[in-house]
């Protein structure tokens, strides 16, 4: 009976589980910023190679 109740009252694991999630939260908001951080700079370098073209 005590083995029940300790492994119930266990909650190493759903402390893993939570930050895991926390981890994957993080992850895509990195993502998101890198990816629209890239795709303006792309722009920006665009913008510049076709001015120094035109010159």
């Amino acid at each position: 009976m005590a083995l029940i109740k300790r492994f119930i009252s266990n909650e190493s694991g759903a402390t893993a589980i939570e930050y895991g999630l926390i981890a994957a939260g993080i992850s895509i908001a990195i993502l998101s910023v890198v990816n629209a951080l890239g795709t303006k700079l792309t722009n920006v370098f665009s913008n510049i190679s076709s001015q120094m073209n035109g010159s």
